[in-house]
């Protein structure tokens, strides 16, 4: 039990309740209350005006042992993320998950995260342009409005960002998948999706692989053992980095994937990115609706692979992904969602006598850019001539060149997204199945950014910092352009003045004069004394 010492209550009575006049008998001294307490509270605050005040440093305060939830500092949340979980609710989107994962758990055990919570924070990492798994952790144990988006309460820590990899590991590849279909019915039932032309597109990923550490595919051997076993077969007996780098800068054809491979990631490929190095990288290719803009298929693939060689998958998945959520959705959603793409537009490098064949097979027009060949021989290859020239004459009319403008804004922009404001250039995960499951949530975040967009007017909660600076910058050009035309207008009216005689013997030309100044004076554009705002703001402000 702890020991308190004993301090004295002093009790000051005052005239707050009782009547105008009333007296305390105290010490049998009949005196008014008024009387007792003023001096008291004059001699309090000239003593607390003059008493010195010692500075507070940092720690010197204990913590309490028990806080009361009333006490606990409630954040109102962003208005973006009220907005998404009202969606997200309204669909019954953690309902849906938790019975598509429940396969994945055991009957007995301690509870593990919620899957929407594991989901919710997959997509917080799109929103926030957060591309580790480690950094969605920290951000979401910093924000009190995600906390509450992601359904959690105050007393309850966010999961770790070992939970979250433990998690996705759980959970397969194709439950990922039907989260992403799961979107794609959102979509359909407000009007965002038709699938009935496709333009495909494909971008680089950074693997989280270095070049340091490839392997030979024979015999496992490392680059650098094997650049100096090079060097000592040229007579160099101990050779320095600076030899290995000269020598391996001389030979031919050295980042071979037929002959290299990273031990870790065998399934990244060399390959040389958008910004002109060579490293190690993935492939991800996306299928986006051109009617709407949405993301309908997303595949991935080795760096190296060739855009012939992954188009037919990624359409393949497409075509999937919206015969699914049209059999899924109601008569009036499946009215407007077509059974099977029609068109296909893609840009020069999809251009292949094979692609344009199986596009033809499968009944599909395609919109495929061609590039500068030259003449070429066309013996032996009738079939391939003909859906060639096809192409070329859909290409040069009208609606191709509408199509193909459209895919160049439509189907670049979501890498723009996904990538680099949403901060998925760079992958910190290995292995495709790994990698597929977080760019399909990442996605999926893209395509509920769309939706957001169409009931809010913002797609990412950044939007709105964005949009308030704009309102800014617009009223400051607004402003700006006022005082210029105003300072014109007194320009003018002084050039005017000027040329004007200061006397006029016609009777008629003064009324004139007297009218116009009239009317002048009535102008918004008429400057203050100060000249730093018209009259018309002078007089509002006064």
């Amino acid at each position: 039990m702890l020991n308190v010492p004993y301090q004295p209550v002093v009790e000051i009575e005052s005239d707050v309740r009782q009547p105008r006049g009333a007296a305390t008998t105290r010490g049998g001294n009949h005196t008014r209350s008024r009387d007792v307490v003023k001096p008291i509270v004059c001699a309090c605050w000239s003593s607390y005006d003059r008493a010195a005040m010692t500075m507070g440093k940092t720690g010197e305060e204990q913590d309490e042992l028990f806080v009361t939830h009333g006490s606990l500092r409630a954040s109102g949340g962003h208005a973006f993320y009220d907005a998404l979980d009202r969606v997200l609710r309204k669909q019954g989107f953690d309902k849906y998950v938790e019975k598509l994962c429940a396969p994945s758990y055991a009957k007995r055990g301690r509870p593990s995260v919620a899957p929407g919570v594991y989901f919710r924070c997959l997509l917080v990492g799109y929103f926030e342009g957060i591309d580790s798994e480690r950094g969605i952790a920290w951000r979401v144990a910093d924000s009190i409005s995600l906390r509450s988006f992601l359904g959690l309460p105050l007393g309850k820590n966010p999961p770790d960002h070992s939970t979250i990899s433990r998690t996705r590991r759980l959970l397969d590849l194709e439950t990922h998948r039907k989260v992403f279909t799961w979107v794609l019915r959102v979509l359909a039932k407000a009007n965002l999706l038709r699938g009935k032309i496709l333009g495909v597109d494909a971008t680089t990923l950074e693997a989280n692989a270095t070049l340091r550490s490839i392997v030979r595919r024979d015999n496992g051997q490392h680059y650098d053992e094997f650049l100096t076993d090079l060097a000592r077969a040229d007579g160099i007996e101990d050779p320095t980095r600076e030899d290995l780098a000269r020598l391996d800068r001389k030979r031919p054809k050295k980042g071979s994937n037929e002959d290299w491979v990273h031990p870790l990631d065998p399934e990244a490929e060399i390959m040389k990115m958008k910004d002109g190095r060579t490293h190690l990288a993935h492939k991800q290719e996306h299928a986006v609706d051109l009617e709407t803009g949405a993301v309908v298929g997303v595949t991935l693939a080795g760096g190296a692979a060739g855009d012939t060689k992954t188009i037919e998958q990624t359409l393949i998945e497409a075509d999937d992904n919206i015969q699914q959520v049209r059999d899924e959705a109601d008569d009036r959603d499946a009215k407007r969602i077509a059974e099977h793409p029609k068109a296909v537009v893609a840009d020069k490098g999809y251009h292949s006598n094979v692609v344009i064949t199986l596009l033809e097979e499968a009944e599909i027009r395609g919109y495929i850019s061609e590039p500068a060949r030259g003449r070429r021989n066309w013996k032996g290859k009738h079939d391939e001539r003909d859906a060639v020239l096809r192409n070329r004459r859909r290409i040069r009319g009208a609606r191709g060149k509408a199509l193909l403008r459209r895919r160049g804004e439509l189907v670049e922009r979501p890498f723009a997204h996904a990538l680099e404001t949403g901060g998925m250039r760079r992958t910190h995960l290995r292995k495709h199945d790994n990698i597929l499951q977080r760019v399909l949530v990442h996605v999926a975040g893209l395509d509920l950014s769309m939706l957001m967009r169409s009931l809010v007017g913002v797609g990412k909660p950044r939007c709105l910092q964005g949009r308030a600076g704009l309102l800014e910058a617009l009223l400051a050009a607004l402003f700006v352009l006022w005082n210029t035309l105003a300072q014109r207008w007194t320009r003018l009216l002084a050039a005017t003045n000027a040329h004007m005689p200061l006397s006029s013997s016609s009777p008629s030309r003064s009324r004139s004069a007297s009218a116009k100044s009239r009317r002048l004076a009535g102008s918004p554009f008429r400057l203050s004394t100060t000249g730093c705002y018209p009259s018309t703001l002078a007089r509002s402000r006064s």
